[in-house]
């Protein structure tokens, strides 16, 4: 059976709409990841602080109903983790964040365990940030069995990361042990500012990555190898909005990817990379069309 991992953050978006409407919404980049990856069937563990009040109640049960084991103890006594999430007219997301005294952040070196046989670790968001959560993420990487295949996807918060330096230099070990990282342009252009897209991308192959995942807007979603670079298009969709929408096409890749019976050994397969992307696509278009992070699942892709 397909085992994955997810470490990071669950929160609550409270989503502001152009008209002045604020709806709550649990959500984090990989807690919608993992939501994503329970609806398409995969076997998923949820490695993050969970707090005990209302908010985290209600994530905890959101997790449990999409299949999504909680593998730590939940957080007692702190808050959960807010942000702010602003739509503007055309769907698109800018967010803030409220940190201090919240669940989030509250995992500690030597609180995440890895299974022997985990097929896949996934890291990222705000998990590579907050402290002291951002450090014991990079020691599970670190820890990780050569077979295990680790999945970066950085989605940056600028307005979150308050130590720069730290941030950039967790980020690089991470990357010397990455096997697949999504980006985004924007992404790109806040770990260079200024530099072309596609010199950034080869950097992180210098590294030691494997495949980069460049979620290119209209342009498509580029795979980027050490011998290849491939585009596969991504037809036009009405948006809703976008929330959630990167972490669904990353959980839509990994679960195609890993039901099919590809593995870490296997990244150098053009071919299965570039199918696994046009489910993820999919995945990801079917999220847009839907109010905030709502990932499908599989019997809906199936009609």
């Amino acid at each position: 059976m397909v085992s994955v991992l997810v470490v990071g953050e669950a929160l609550v978006d409270l989503i502001s709409k152009p008209d002045g409407e604020v709806a709550a919404v649990p959500g984090g980049g990989p807690f919608n990841l993992a939501r994503t990856l329970g609806r398409l069937g995969v076997e998923v563990s949820f490695a993050g602080g969970i707090s005990d009040d209302v908010f985290g109640q209600r994530i905890a049960a959101m997790l449990a109903a999409d299949g999504v084991a909680q593998a730590l103890p939940t957080r007692a006594g702190l808050l959960t983790t807010l942000a702010l999430a602003a739509l503007d007219e055309g769907g698109a997301a800018t967010y803030r964040f409220y940190i201090e005294g919240t669940a989030a952040p509250a995992v500690n070196d030597g609180d995440i365990e890895l299974p022997e046989d985990l097929d896949a670790l996934v890291i990222g968001t705000l998990g590579l940030v907050l402290e002291p959560a951002a450090d014991a993420t990079a020691a599970a990487v670190a820890a990780a069995a050569p077979t295990t295949l680790v999945f970066l996807d950085p989605n940056c918060r600028p307005s979150v990361i308050t130590d720069e330096v730290g941030y950039r230099s967790r980020l690089e070990r991470v990357l010397r042990r990455a096997d697949v990282v999504k980006v985004s342009g924007d992404d790109l252009d806040y770990l260079s500012p200024g530099a072309d897209h596609l010199d950034t991308v080869r950097g992180f192959l210098d590294q030691g990555v494997q495949v980069v995942l460049f979620t290119d807007g209209a342009a498509g979603v580029r795979i980027i190898t050490a011998t290849s670079e491939t585009v596969v298009p991504v037809p036009a969709v009405e948006v809703v909005d976008t929330v959630g929408a990167g972490d669904a096409f990353g959980g839509g890749f990994l679960a195609f990817w890993l039901s099919s019976g590809s593995s870490r050994a296997d990244l150098s397969d053009v071919a299965r990379l570039t199918s696994a992307v046009e489910k993820a696509i999919i995945v990801a278009r079917m999220t847009c069309q839907r109010v905030g992070a709502n990932p499908p699942y599989l019997h809906e892709l199936a009609q």
